[in-house]
């Protein structure tokens, strides 16, 4: 298996852990851009390279990588 089609399968795991709408807490990020710790945010989706695309309610849409570490404090809609 290539990396690509490790992450697209990562990908595929994290849309059923973080549907669209899920409510998450920020424990780490490795970015100097990272919102602080215990920041919340809603997930808005799950990009094929395993990235879990965020709304932060301080307004920044920065992304949760592999490396990133958030809780989930509410669980969104599965479509």
């Amino acid at each position: 298996m290539n990396e690509y089609q490790r992450l697209r399968a990562k990908a595929e795991i994290l849309k059923e852990q973080y549907p669209e709408g899920t409510r998450i807490m920020l424990k780490q990020m490795d970015d100097i851009q990272a919102p602080p710790f215990g920041t919340l945010g809603t997930v808005r989706g799950v990009d094929a390279m395993a990235n879990i695309l965020v709304q932060w309610d301080t307004g920044s849409t920065l992304s949760v990588t592999e490396v990133d570490e958030v809780i989930i404090i509410g669980k969104g809609v599965s479509e």
